[in-house]
């Protein structure tokens, strides 16, 4: 057996016990909301489990929670939630039978299809571009000067994991999946925790969604190295998508049907409403997360994200490459990942354009 496979097998194993610590942690901070009114579709599934995070670049579902546009639309179906850290423990959730869809980022979508050969989920629909960021102490200029310096990711294998290595990789500095090389990666550091250990000096940066970023940024007195946004044609990549389970998706249909139609309404409202939008998600997090965020915390993280239901598919592919190159990822082949035609069907009836799937459909 090669050095690669070994390599490989060993990473799957610390990436399912790290995914399933952080799946138990989460356990504790779901909770079931039921309507007492609504339309009929919701039939089809007596519940609906949702994860997603407590991120401002997870303001469709937060926003679709706070505001009651996901019960609405699932009408007699229950809806429980359940917040994760970063997207492999979500992931593992929907392995497990634990939740049935999920919003989290690219590379967690991307190692949920590969390690299943294709079967375990689709992406239904996209939810936001932009948000993240590489933010470092302010003496650090240069990508040269992060040598022998350490960055916190939120989680092996996730999206803002597999940006850094990537971006480190172009700059010249050699990195290993294990966190070691010229620049120690302290990936599965929760975000929190990273803004905690670089207060204390112990980290020198990270790459963060926000708002995290921002909260480094204003909190911490962290510069911006790179803005993610930077690094992507026209400054547009997804950041956050909706995957559902397979098996859930084919069983009822009609549920997934009613979770996209919050969806939609819940994005329509955002854009018609930002600054009720921002407090909608400022009170999820309050509830989530204990605390609020300040006003100019929440301010700066929602001026870095768009929110879309463009699951922007043709920057999937080039977030598969990234992966691959990082060592995190063995070449997949992503056609059938996304399963937009539900959505699109909603679109249309609403008067929005259709979004692509750049030729990774199930059709």
């Amino acid at each position: 057996m090669s050095f690669a496979v070994r390599f490989r097998i060993r990473l799957r194993s610390a990436l399912g016990l790290v995914a399933a610590l952080a799946l138990a942690g989460s356990l504790a901070a779901c909770s079931t909301i039921s309507a007492t009114t609504g339309s009929s579709g919701g039939k089809g599934g007596a519940e609906l489990r949702l994860g997603f995070f407590a991120n401002v670049t997870h303001a469709t579902p937060l926003v679709g929670v706070e505001k009651g546009f996901f019960v609405k639309e699932l009408g007699s179906t229950r809806l429980k939630t359940q917040v994760f850290n970063a997207g492999p423990a979500a992931v593992e959730a929907i392995f497990a039978g634990a939740i049935d869809a999920a919003y989290l980022g690219p590379n967690p979508a991307i190692n949920a299809f590969a390690r299943s050969k294709g079967k375990a989920i689709r992406i239904t629909a996209g939810a936001t571009s932009g948000g993240a960021s590489l933010v470092v102490r302010p003496g650090i200029t240069s990508a040269a000067q992060l040598r022998g310096k350490k960055i916190a990711t939120p989680q092996l294998g996730g999206t803002q994991d597999v940006a850094l290595r990537s971006w480190l990789a172009l700059q010249g500095l050699k990195t290993d999946p294990s966190g070691k090389g010229e620049v120690e990666i302290l990936a599965n550091t929760q975000n929190a925790q990273t803004l905690q250990l670089f207060q204390a000096g112990r980290i020198d940066g990270g790459w963060l969604p926000e708002p995290w970023a921002s909260r480094l940024v204003l909190e911490a007195g962290a510069k911006v190295l790179v803005d993610e946004r930077t690094l992507w044609p026209q400054g547009r990549f997804v950041t956050t998508h909706l995957i559902v389970s397979t098996k859930f998706l084919t069983a009822h249909p009609e549920t997934v049907a009613a979770l996209l139609r919050g969806q939609v309404a819940a994005n329509d409202w955002i854009a018609k409403h930002p600054a009720e939008a921002k407090a909608a998600v400022n009170a999820q997090l309050q509830k989530l997360a204990g605390k609020p965020l300040k006003p100019e915390v929440l301010d700066r993280a929602w001026s870095n994200i768009e929110v879309t239901n463009d699951p922007l598919a043709s920057t999937l592919a080039t977030s598969a490459r990234h992966a691959e190159q990082a060592g995190l990822l063995e070449h997949t082949d992503l056609k059938g990942i996304y399963d937009l035609a539900p959505l699109n069907a909603i679109l249309t009836k609403t008067g929005h354009p259709a979004v692509s799937d750049a030729g990774l459909g199930t059709e």
